[in-house]
């Protein structure tokens, strides 16, 4: 019998250009977004008026959200900074791999064209002494997952 699988060890990779990426730019406490579902499309058939075909229509996916502290210094900042500021878009493959206790993978998902469509700070407030998080946002044009 195996061990359950625990969702907090996990590493998310940039895949742009074939640079090595950044360490600050691997660093997420959360990330969200890892599904996808196919769109069906009802269908009354002549004649039945007791329910309806379901068709299928497409493939819908909702963006990749990634949460971390805000971070100086950071690559990821400026390509978000120039897509959101100058819209500028650069896409890029983003990796996100679900580690083991032992670290070594155990599922991965590959979103294929990925860029930035949000990136959101959390509220500053002088009365909460609290961490600043980035939440960025990205769409795709498809993902790919993948088990070990």
């Amino acid at each position: 019998m195996s061990d359950p699988i625990l969702g907090m060890r996990f590493a998310v990779v940039f895949l742009a250009g074939g640079a090595v990426p950044n360490p600050l730019d691997i660093r997420f406490q959360k990330v969200s977004g890892l599904s996808v579902e196919i769109e069906t499309q009802a269908l009354s058939e002549g004649g039945n008026n007791t329910g309806a075909l379901s068709l299928p229509r497409g493939v819908k996916h909702g963006n990749l959200l990634l949460e971390r502290g805000m971070v100086v210094g950071s690559l990821l900042n400026l390509e978000f900074n120039a897509t959101l500021s100058l819209f500028k878009f650069a896409t890029s493959n983003v990796l996100v791999t679900l580690l083991g206790g032992n670290k070594a993978p155990l599922a991965a998902w590959l979103f294929i064209k990925a860029y930035p469509v949000k990136w959101a700070t959390s509220d500053l407030s002088a009365g909460e002494p609290a961490l600043v998080i980035d939440t960025l946002e990205l769409a795709y044009s498809r993902m790919q997952i993948l088990r070990v």
